[in-house]
């Protein structure tokens, strides 16, 4: 049984390529294409040739196009993916048994496309995009159950608008489509099930998998030494990719929440530590110390900063099983966020971290208050968010069941010839 995972593309942290090591630990035989320069891998095909890159360049500007139409459109991603390299050539070379797809927007894949790719499907769905009419992060809008227009994130008031037109793309084209689809959180999975594209297909829940010998506690005070931050100081732990500039991952609701914390008395006893986003030109005003790290890309890296951490803070607005919560967790290191999206899949209320209501900054800044103020509390936690991850998203665990998945497919479309 031969897997190949088709991605944009994939970086050592990305879920897919995590998936793809899972698979290969086990015996799998597993392959990765990419529309993108990817992580250096003999398994991951990828554009190698100045040309191809630059290719992948061009497709990507090109899908973009459409949305110079909506000049007032939100800050949030909407792909309609009507430009796309032609994949069947290398699918039908590197004859897989099945295909496995993940993110797939950006310019690499045409709507079109996948009815074309002659081979059984399985779908994993990182955000909302295969079931709405463009939008990634839908976030209150639920015109995706019918056939989307009047798109918030577009800000039309038209019924005939792009999102209703990438819609009944979708309709036409996988209207004799029949993949197995996947979606790393039980929230993601009712809202698929809710949509007028996928309310016919099979979904499961899987989650993505971790490599818990990768992501593992290191001792507090040693990772605190090697990036030269404060012993005898509470160390809260905020990032994500774009972490302060993009609205969904909530640092507009973090900033009033440590004000919060600094005038109950935390001002002079905790520090912010903020990764994955540039620092702000005009700094606001966090009433706390702040530690920008900037962009980090080794894992080894990211292992010291949420084991330096008291505290991981995710106040995003909507999220499916967000990675930095995750390896937080593993790392044993306590998170805060709202209770909102996947987020409940991963904390647990009071046992490994605080489920805060959402969007008020208040219960969050008393979530991070919380967890930070009873050191014995604090240990309990701490086991018991590596627990969770040991127990639950483990990466051979995760690569298990995929593999149950595929073998169950592989039969249903052996018993149909």
């Amino acid at each position: 049984m031969k897997i190949l995972h088709l991605s944009t593309t994939v970086l050592a942290q990305s879920a897919a390529y995590r998936l793809h090591n899972g698979l290969c630990s086990l015996g799998g035989d597993s392959l990765v294409l990419t529309g993108g320069v990817s992580v250096q891998d003999s398994h991951v095909q990828q554009p190698t040739s100045q040309k191809e890159i630059y290719l992948s360049l061009l497709r990507q500007k090109f899908d973009n196009l459409p949305l110079k139409l909506y000049p007032r459109r939100d800050v949030y991603p909407f792909s309609t993916a009507v430009v796309g390299e032609d994949v069947r050539a290398k699918i039908s070379s590197l004859n897989p048994s099945l295909v496995h797809l993940h993110w797939i927007c950006g310019g690499f894949l045409r709507i079109e496309s996948l009815a074309k790719l002659n081979r059984p499907l399985v779908w994993t769905l990182h955000d909302s995009w295969a079931f709405t009419g463009g939008c990634h992060i839908p976030l209150e809008c639920r015109r995706y159950r019918e056939s989307c227009g009047r798109c918030p994130v577009l800000k039309s008031s038209n019924p005939g608008d792009l999102s209703n037109w990438v819609m009944a793309r979708k309709k036409k084209a996988w209207n004799g489509l029949n993949p197995a689809v996947v979606t790393p959180s039980r929230w993601l999975a009712g809202c698929a099930r809710a949509s007028s594209l996928f309310s016919r297909y099979r979904v499961e829940v899987i989650p993505n998998g971790i490599d818990l010998n990768i992501y593992k506690p290191v001792e507090k005070m040693q990772a605190r030494d090697t990036l030269g931050l404060p012993r005898d100081k509470k160390l809260i732990l905020f990032g994500a990719v774009n972490s302060t500039s993009d609205p969904n991952k909530g640092f507009q609701f973090l900033e009033p929440a440590l004000r919060r914390l600094s005038k109950s008395g935390w001002g002079e006893k905790a520090r912010i530590l903020v990764f994955g986003g540039r620092e702000p030109s005009h700094k606001p005003d966090l009433g706390l110390p702040a530690v920008y790290f900037g962009t980090v890309y080794d894992e080894a890296d990211l292992v010291t900063l949420y084991s330096a951490a008291d505290a991981f803070v995710a106040p995003s607005m909507q999220e499916n099983l967000p990675n930095t919560v995750m390896e937080a967790l593993a790392c044993g290191t306590p998170c805060v966020a709202f209770n909102i999206g996947g987020i409940p899949d991963l904390i647990k209320h009071e046992q490994n971290g605080y489920l805060a209501r959402p969007f008020e900054p208040s219960d969050l800044a008393a979530g991070i208050a919380w967890v930070l103020s009873d050191d014995m509390r604090w240990d309990i936690l701490a086991r018991s968010a590596r627990a969770k991850v040991e127990q639950d998203f483990a990466l051979g665990k995760v690569a298990q069941q995929y593999l149950r998945l595929y073998s169950d497919i592989l039969k249903q479309q052996k018993s149909l010839l």
